[in-house]
């Protein structure tokens, strides 16, 4: 098969974007497929429908890439392509939106508000979190204590954005389940040193400890949640939602990925591994 892998980008996700293409790009060319690298240009329509590819694996990460434009121009050439279509794919990378949809189908997610350029931010509950609403990788994330880190992080938020979500910090712990072409994979819990799950600590080895859930009626609800959004938004292929378990046991909805990173640290490819998929075989299913 001749697939195109389309990474890099010109979103703030750049890096791990190249890093989760390349890491895709050699496992495809062990397997035998022919693979073309490329990334996002002005002449990538052109390239493509010279090449003219059975599929194009999408390792974009984050605007452009992740929020349906791409889709929508791989639609228009009539070129097949890896994971959710143009609605999908624009609703979950605005989490202001997704957590609308949410919401109005009594899925649980923290209370929020969704601040524009030039907006009064109206918010008085503390510690909150800070966050660009159509970003990812934990791109600009903060936790406030009080109104003035409230102010500033909004502030510094908007150098990514033209959204900012500030959202109720729900004490608890970090969740994420992948969804596999309708299947709930593994629940596993990230445990950041740090305490916040940030950017570095994604990205930075040895900053975060990686466990799978062991409490099966926990685990059982969390999937069943995740294919409830997975659904609700008509996602296709593979998706991974991330979850705020409180104290209590109740857990939240944060966000919604369609295209999750493959790097080594990432989260997507090792609930496969439990699941007894290994990255091949995971690629296999995904471009079959």
């Amino acid at each position: 098969m001749r697939i195109v892998v389309l990474m890099g980008g010109r979103s703030s996700e750049r890096e791990i974007s190249l890093k989760t293409g390349r890491a895709v790009a050699e496992a495809l060319k062990e397997m035998g497929h022919e693979v073309i690298e490329m990334d996002l240009t002005e002449e990538l329509p052109c390239k493509l429908l010279e090449i003219k590819p059975d599929k194009v694996f999408i390792a974009l990460h984050g605007p452009y890439g992740e929020d349906g434009r791409v889709q929508g121009m791989l639609d228009i050439l009539g070129i097949p392509y890896v994971g959710s279509g143009v609605l999908g794919s624009a609703v979950a990378m605005d989490k202001d939106i997704t957590k609308r949809l949410l919401r109005s189908e009594g899925l649980p997610t923290p209370d929020w508000v969704c601040v524009r350029r030039g907006e009064e931010v109206r918010w008085n509950r503390f510690p909150a979190v800070v966050k660009p609403a159509d970003q990812g990788s934990s791109v600009g994330l903060k936790v406030v204590k009080n109104r003035e880190e409230l102010t500033e992080a909004v502030k510094e938020v908007f150098r990514f954005t033209e959204k900012v979500l500030v959202e109720v910090f729900i004490r608890g712990r970090d969740m994420t389940v992948g969804v596999l072409k309708d299947r709930p994979l593994p629940v596993i819990e990230i445990r950041p040193k740090k305490g916040i799950y940030d950017y570095e600590s994604k990205y930075t080895k040895g900053l975060t400890e990686y466990v799978f859930l062991e409490d099966e009626e926990l685990s059982r609800k969390l999937q069943d949640l995740a294919m409830r959004v997975h659904r609700l938004l008509e996602l296709k292929d593979l998706s991974r939602v991330d979850f705020r378990v409180g104290e209590e046991g109740e857990p939240y909805i944060l966000e919604v990925n369609t295209i999750p990173g493959m790097t080594e640290l990432s989260l997507f490819p090792m609930a496969c591994r439990r699941a007894g998929l290994d990255f091949k075989e995971l690629l296999s299913i995904i471009v079959s």
